[in-house]
């Protein structure tokens, strides 16, 4: 980060228009710069190093060095500091987010996420954290918890009926734009829904309150988007 505070973004996308929404987007945040941009992975490499950013935003399929073994070679264990990179692509494929994730990734995107998720993404990983496309969270969670029939699973401390409502749209894939238009609440009351789940639940973020949720029973199985 530089010394005003602003995160020094690196951008690696073989596809030029990509990279130009998302220097927009970026660039429009107060507290964000794009300092760089790279075509294909041997580039982006290079660069990285070089440049040091705060956060590599990568492609998985570019020409030279794909974005998973980029991701492995800077901010995976034998990286010297490790890089924090977010993987943004458009292949929704549990293959790439597993391989993502053990590389190190700070994060796994799909490109038809929007620009708010794109945002937020970058802050989470900033702040030690790893947003996963809420679908992507939604699917992976369908699969490995079956929802549980009955009385569910209490929390540590109880929830708000309204708390329930939000874990139950976060199971469901939902971003945080999406519970505040669904619930009529705005984006700063979402995630000050999620911040109180996180803390009553004992969760890191959103993946852990998905799991809660599936696992209560709160998460129909037609929910999933």
């Amino acid at each position: 980060m530089s010394g005003n505070g602003t995160i020094r973004i690196l951008l690696a996308d073989d596809q030029e228009t990509i990279r130009a929404g998302f220097r927009l987007v970026l660039d429009a945040q107060p507290d964000m710069t794009v300092i760089g941009e790279a075509a294909d992975g041997v580039t982006a490499l290079g660069a990285a190093l070089r440049l040091r950013p705060d956060v590599l935003l990568a492609d998985i399929r570019m020409p030279g060095l794909d974005g998973l073994e980029l991701t492995r070679r800077l901010a995976g264990p034998g990286a010297d500091p490790p890089l924090r990179v977010v993987v943004v692509t458009t292949f929704d494929l549990d293959a790439y987010v597993h391989t993502a994730l053990r590389a190190g990734a700070s994060g796994f995107l799909l490109k038809r996420s929007g620009p708010t998720l794109l945002v937020e993404a970058v802050r989470a990983a900033m702040s030690g954290d790893a947003l996963i496309s809420p679908q992507i969270t939604a699917r992976m969670l369908h699969r490995l918890v079956p929802p549980v029939l009955g009385e569910g699973k209490p929390s540590p401390e109880p929830l708000t009926p309204r708390e329930e409502e939000v874990a139950a749209l976060v199971a469901g894939g939902l971003s945080n734009t999406d519970i505040g238009e669904e619930l009529f609440i705005s984006l700063a009351t979402v995630k000050s829904h999620l911040a109180s789940l996180q803390r009553k639940l004992s969760v890191r973020n959103r993946v852990g309150i998905a799991a809660w949720a599936w696992e209560s029973g709160l998460a129909p199985t037609d929910q999933v988007r």
